[in-house]
């Protein structure tokens, strides 16, 4: 039994003649009843009889037809399995993330991804957030991580896949060392270094305006690893992301009254469809389990 003889069969069937079934399949009719009866041979009886100029399935025919469509349908799922998994073979996926989202969630989703998917050249791409969206658009990007205090346009999708809260960041021998938690006011008179590309700086910064805390920049940059350097140097705390902290000589503490936190979510083009490598991708980012931050917190 071969699948061309079974494709031919369950033509005839849903044409109700050979010269309309063999145009379908795109075979001489002579070389389809050929075929047909080598599987009616095969099977040791009729699947299909003509009545004058009608084609008539037999019992057996019709008892047959169901399995025979279901070994077609299963021979057509293993087919695509394994062309995707050519195409996955080398295939390129572009995701772009934002300059403040912390390597600490990402680094380990990212090396697992690449341990279970070797055929995939993945390129991760750094950019702030209206950039990341214009080459979503663009299709320069399949997805983006990123992390808005706004609902992104309608022109995209997202999905969640953590929040985190927002922490004090400062050098030993600060005086937040000495406190469990932070509030706003405890950073009022106080150095600081301000993120400049932090995308809940202005929230932030008009929370303190409504409360009379005073903050003196001692630095500002828009690069994440200078923050971090020049809180080392003494130039001031900082605010900054949980997850966003990577060196180990930082102190933090959690920022309290307000708490602060933000959600960071997959973005896509809504509508678009997704190729085999970014279906996989999505696939993991559903099943990883993301970190959690110490204590729930409200949001800002």
């Amino acid at each position: 039994m071969e699948l061309h003889q079974i494709r031919y069969f369950l033509s005839v069937c849903e044409h109700g003649s050979f010269s309309r079934a063999a145009e379908a399949c795109e075979v001489s009719q002579p070389a389809m009843t050929a075929a047909i009866k080598k599987l009616e041979a095969e099977i040791g009886a009729a699947l299909l009889h003509r009545e004058g100029k009608r084609v008539v399935v037999t019992e057996l025919g019709c008892r047959m037809r169901p399995h025979l469509q279901q070994v077609l349908d299963e021979t057509g799922r293993a087919t695509d399995v394994a062309r995707n998994f050519r195409l996955l073979k080398k295939a390129p996926l572009r995701v772009g993330t934002m300059p403040t989202i912390g390597p600490a969630q990402l680094s380990g989703f990212l090396a697992g991804f690449r341990a279970r998917n070797r055929g995939i050249e993945l390129t991760v791409e750094e950019a702030p957030l209206p950039e990341l969206l214009h080459e979503l658009e663009a299709d320069e990007l399949e997805l983006a991580i990123v992390s808005s205090p706004h609902p992104l346009p309608d022109a995209f999708r997202s999905e969640p896949l953590y929040r985190e809260r927002y922490v004090v960041a400062f050098p030993r021998g600060h005086a937040f060392e000495r406190l469990e938690q932070v509030t706003l006011a405890d950073t009022s008179g106080n150095d600081y270094v301000d993120r400049l590309a932090c995308e809940l700086r202005e929230i932030v910064m008009g929370v303190c305006r409504e409360r009379r805390v005073e903050l003196y920049a001692g630095f500002r940059t828009d690069r994440e690893d200078w923050v971090q350097s020049m809180v080392l140097a003494g130039l001031g705390f900082a605010f900054m992301p949980e997850y966003s902290v990577t060196s180990k000589s930082v102190q933090t503490r959690p920022l309290i009254d307000p708490p602060v936190e933000r959600a960071v979510v997959a973005a896509e083009v809504r509508g678009r469809k997704r190729s085999p490598p970014a279906n996989l991708f999505f696939e993991a980012l559903h099943a990883h389990r993301w970190l959690k931050t110490v204590a729930p917190v409200a949001v800002a």
